[in-house]
C-alpha cells in the first residue's frame, strides 16, 4: 500500500514538473517568439503602402513552436521543404554574356490569354542554390498566384552550365545581372519584379544601388541577405553552430569550384581551396584572388551594401530575421535603411536564415510558406499601385 502511495506521489511530481515546464515554454514562446515584424522605413508613400497593403507586416509571425531556434529554423526549413515541396518544371535558356561567358535562365511561362503582358518575377538564388532550391519553389508559387512569368537566374557555373570563360561569380557580380535584366526585358513586355535570396539578394541590391535611376527593375524583394557583409562574416565564424553552417557553405563552394576544370587551367589554387573549412577561408583562398581583391577584408568591405542603400531608387523590401545566424538584429543596418525613401526592412523576431517556418507542420504547400505569402502580397499590392513602381530613366 505504501509502495502504491509513493508511486502515485512520484507520478504527480513528474506531471507537475511537466506542466510547469510547459507553462514556462508557452510563456516564453508567446512573449519572445510571437511578434509583429519590425518595420523599418522612412515616413512617406512607400511606408504607407507597406502598412496598408501588405497584411503580413501587420500580423504576428507565429514560428513553428517546436522549431524556434535560429539554426533549427535554418536547417529544418531547408531539409523539409527541399524533400517535401513538389519539383518545378522549367524551360531552360542559355544566355551568352558580352565577355563570352554564359548563364542559365530557367523559365516558367504564364499563359497570356487576353493578350495583355504579364509581369515577370526574376529570382536570384543563394550562394550555390539552383532552380529547385526550396525557396525558389516558394517564389514560383507566389508568381503563379500573381499570374506572372518566372525566370530563375543561375550564376556562372551553376545548374550544370559549363564555364566558357575561367570566371565564376561573387557578391559583386552585378554586371552579369545587368545583362540578364536587359535580356529579360527584351523578351517580356510586362513589369519586371525581382526577388533575391541570401547572396542572390546581395547581388540584386548591388545592382539596384549601382544602377540607381537606370535600374531596369520595377520592384524588388530581398530575403535573408547580409546587408553588412563585414559584420555578418564575423557572426558566421562564431563557434560552434554558426561555424558548422559556415563549414557546410564552404563545402558547397569547394564542390562548385571542383566541378570546373577551366578554373584549374586558369591557375586556381586547387590545394588551397580543398583545405578551406569556412566561408572566410574560401574567400581568402579563392574569391579574393579570382576577382583581384587585395584581401578578404577588402572584398567584404566592397560587398557590404549598408552604405549603398541610399542610392536605391526601386521599391525594395528586405525580409530579415532578428535571429539570423549570419545577420542578427544588432548587425542589421536599420539607420542606413532609412536613408532611402525606397527601402524598407521587415524584421521578424524568429526565422533563422531563409527559414521563416510557421505552424505545427511547416512543410505545407509552397504557396502557404511565409516567404511566398509575403512576396505575393507585396508584389500584388505594388502592381495595383503603378505610381509606386520604378520607371527606368
Amino acid at each position: 500500500m505504501i509502495g502504491m502511495f509513493m508511486y502515485i506521489f512520484e507520478l504527480k511530481k513528474e506531471v507537475l514538473l511537466g506542466l510547469s515546464l510547459s507553462v514556462l515554454y508557452i510563456t516564453y514562446y508567446l512573449v519572445e517568439a510571437v511578434k509583429k515584424p519590425l518595420l523599418v522605413c522612412r515616413e512617406g508613400p512607400f511606408r504607407q503602402f507597406l502598412e496598408n497593403s501588405v497584411p503580413l507586416l501587420q500580423e504576428h509571425y507565429w514560428p513553428t513552436p517546436w522549431c524556434v531556434e535560429a539554426r533549427l529554423q535554418t536547417v529544418v526549413g531547408s531539409v523539409l521543404r527541399s524533400h517535401l515541396l513538389p519539383q518545378v518544371h522549367y524551360r531552360r535558356e542559355v544566355l551568352k554574356l558580352s565577355d563570352g561567358g554564359q548563364v542559365a535562365l530557367d523559365w516558367v511561362d504564364c499563359p497570356e490569354e487576353d493578350g495583355s503582358p504579364r509581369p515577370v518575377l526574376l529570382v536570384l538564388p543563394g550562394l550555390t542554390g539552383g532552380s529547385q532550391a526550396d525557396y525558389a519553389r516558394c517564389l514560383v508559387a507566389a508568381a503563379a498566384a500573381l499570374q506572372a512569368h518566372v525566370v530563375v537566374f543561375l550564376n556562372r557555373g551553376i545548374g550544370g552550365i559549363p564555364l566558357t570563360t575561367p570566371r565564376l561569380y561573387c557578391a559583386l557580380s552585378h554586371a552579369d545581372l545587368a545583362e540578364v535584366v536587359a535580356a529579360v526585358r527584351a523578351r517580356r513586355r510586362g513589369p519586371l519584379l525581382a526577388a533575391g535570396v541570401s547572396l542572390g539578394g546581395l547581388i540584386l541590391g548591388q545592382y539596384l544601388a549601382a544602377a540607381g535611376d537606370a535600374a531596369g527593375v520595377s520592384a524588388a524583394l530581398i530575403v535573408s541577405s547580409p546587408l553588412d557583409v563585414e559584420r555578418s562574416a564575423e557572426c558566421l565564424e562564431r563557434p560552434l553552430l554558426n561555424a558548422a553552417l559556415s563549414y557546410v557553405m564552404a563545402r558547397n563552394l569547394r564542390n562548385t569550384v571542383r566541378a570546373h576544370a577551366a578554373l584549374r587551367a586558369a591557375g586556381a589554387d586547387w590545394a588551397g581551396v580543398a583545405a578551406c573549412r569556412s566561408v572566410r577561408q574560401f574567400d581568402r583562398a579563392f574569391t579574393t584572388k579570382h576577382f583581384g581583391f587585395h584581401s578578404v577584408d577588402e572584398y567584404y568591405r566592397q560587398a557590404t551594401l549598408r552604405d549603398k542603400l541610399e542610392r536605391v531608387r526601386v521599391p525594395l523590401l528586405c525580409l530579415c530575421a532578428a535571429d539570423d545566424p549570419m545577420q542578427p538584429i544588432h548587425v542589421i543596418p536599420m539607420r542606413e535603411a532609412c536613408s532611402s525613401a525606397h527601402v524598407a526592412l521587415a524584421v521578424t523576431a524568429r526565422g533563422g536564415h531563409i527559414g521563416f517556418l510557421e505552424g505545427w507542420w511547416p512543410a505545407g504547400a509552397p504557396s502557404a510558406q511565409y516567404i511566398a505569402r509575403l512576396a505575393r502580397q507585396y508584389f500584388r499590392g505594388l502592381l495595383a499601385r503603378p505610381d509606386l513602381l520604378h520607371a527606368r530613366r
